[in-house]
């Protein structure tokens, strides 16, 4: 028998409703980024149908408008940022974010008829793709800040943050596959927009904006994640709160996670969608090795994220302050990452293995971030993470439609010379370096005080929804219900 008032303290032993929206969100992730890496794979295939099945059409697309092709689903993405982080906030996020990727995903499947009408049509398709999934980062950061406790916080939110790098590591080396296979390149963009409309019908039928709201959540659980998040007073139907936009922006923490996050972006989205090229002209491997060769990194990064996300809670349960796990998380992602693309630059050798053994250091340590500056809009605003998140990744985002551009300008001349490629890596070693030193000297992890402006309506007492022991549905004023079981003595299982 446990008594209510300890039960609020208690985290459940086993797996809970709390880890399966975290599962969720983590294969919304990694399907979302499954659309968008596709293509990185897929144009070589659409470029030279002598690399893949040549019983497919090829197109003779340059340097330049494979890079536009390549960056123009970021063109809709940084529009629809700071919208979905208002409605994500103030509206139901969950069903946003099945929408959002839902419709992505049809999208995605419209690419083999619309390539075939030129290149323009197909920068057209893929900023509609952006627009849809502008939701993403917003509708995650602020359905995490409602289901994940905070010390938690690391494991879980390190889990789904991995989930890009879980879609990059499958769709790269299937997508090679596919393009090689008697289906051709035309079933890559048909088979993972099939799984994205899978996964936006499980979304909207097993997942829920708040704990109070999921019909099948075990009562202690509920308790458990409200308490730790300290929401018992907070009323689920209450007046939605205002956004404090003037407050973030002119946030000194927030300048700092948005610095950072633009510096990671360049380096990420130039290696993603370029990788697959670098692996063709300069190591010389064909469309299925590229495709799995070039997954390497991202795998690296995924496996590597669980133990540095399990070492974060540690050194957080061991006394190390929040603001020292986030900074010395984001320098482990950028500054090694940044370290390895300059030995890649310098090292004298032609060894395929070598080469591709610093890349997955280039990449792989990059996971440092989802415990860096990733889960650092929670820290300073679990009231406001989403809409902090659609400004930091609306601006950064813009990065990933410059990077590529600038990437496709600076080997456009020769695809194959290695000098060229090292210049983008030197920029990016440099930007990677600079922008985490901005996190580590101005970065903060404590609430900040703009977190509660507008919210007075969610700080009121109010009533919490939970299914009770005997599987009914009950709206419970809980701070009432502990005084009432103190006065009374009663127990409970």
């Amino acid at each position: 028998m446990v008594h209510l008032k300890e039960e609020l303290h208690l985290p459940p032993n086993k797996l809970g409703t709390r880890h399966v929206q975290s599962l969720l969100l983590f294969l919304g992730m990694a399907i979302a980024y499954a659309l968008r890496v596709c293509m990185s794979v897929a144009i070589v295939a659409m470029r030279n149908k002598a690399s893949a099945n040549p019983d497919f059409p090829e197109y003779d697309w340059d340097s330049n408008q494979s890079s536009l092709i390549l960056s123009s689903f970021f063109w809709g993405y940084v529009i629809t940022q700071v919208p979905s982080g208002q409605l994500a906030s103030t509206n139901s996020a969950r069903k946003l974010l099945a929408f959002g990727i839902g419709l992505s995903s049809l999208l995605n499947m419209l690419v083999p008829l619309l390539a075939g009408y030129g290149y323009i049509y197909l920068i057209s398709l893929r900023v509609a793709m952006g627009l849809c999934q502008g939701c993403l980062l917003p509708c995650v950061q602020t359905l995490l800040s409602r289901w994940v406790p905070p010390l938690e916080r690391a494991r879980l939110g390190s889990f789904v943050m991995n989930g890009p790098q879980f879609g990059t590591v499958v769709t790269m080396p299937v997508s090679g596959l596919l393009a090689a296979s008697g289906i051709g390149w035309p079933s890559i963009f048909y088979i993972f927009g099939a799984f994205g409309v899978a996964w936006s019908a499980l979304m909207f039928c097993m997942g829920a904006d708040h704990p109070s709201e999921h019909p099948r959540i075990n009562p202690k659980e509920a308790l458990y994640i409200n308490n730790s998040l300290g929401n018992l007073d907070k009323a689920v139907d209450a007046e939605k709160p205002k956004v404090p936009w003037l407050s973030i922006i002119t946030s000194v923490p927030m300048w700092a996670l948005i610095i950072v996050h633009c510096g990671h972006n360049w380096g990420f989205y130039t290696l993603l969608t370029e990788m697959p090229s670098y692996m063709k002209s300069v190591l010389k491997f064909d469309i299925t090795q590229s495709g799995g060769i070039s997954a390497l990194p991202y795998l690296a990064m995924w496996l590597l994220g669980f133990p540095i996300s399990y070492l974060s809670d540690f050194a957080l349960r061991k006394g190390l302050t929040i603001v020292a796990v986030r900074k010395i998380s984001n320098t482990i992602g950028l500054w090694i990452p940044a370290a390895a693309m300059i030995v890649l630059c310098v090292v004298v050798t032609t060894d395929k293995v070598i080469l591709v053994a610093i890349l997955v250091v280039a990449v792989g340590f990059n996971c440092g971030i989802t415990c860096g500056f990733q889960i650092n809009h929670i820290d300073l605003s679990p009231n406001f993470a989403g809409p902090m998140m659609s400004i930091t990744n609306g601006l950064a985002n813009i990065l990933g439609i410059v990077a590529p551009l600038i990437c496709g300008a600076i080997v456009n001349k020769d695809e194959g010379d290695v000098n060229l490629w090292h210049i983008v890596f030197y920029i990016t070693a440099a930007i990677y370096f600079v922008t985490n030193l901005v996190f580590v000297i101005f970065g903060k992890a404590e609430i900040q005080s703009w977190n509660d402006q507008g919210g007075e309506a969610r700080t009121r007492t109010g009533r919490v929804s939970v299914i009770s022991i005997t599987g009914e549905p009950t709206s419970v004023s809980i701070p009432d219900r502990i005084k009432e079981e103190e006065a009374n003595g009663s127990t409970r299982c």
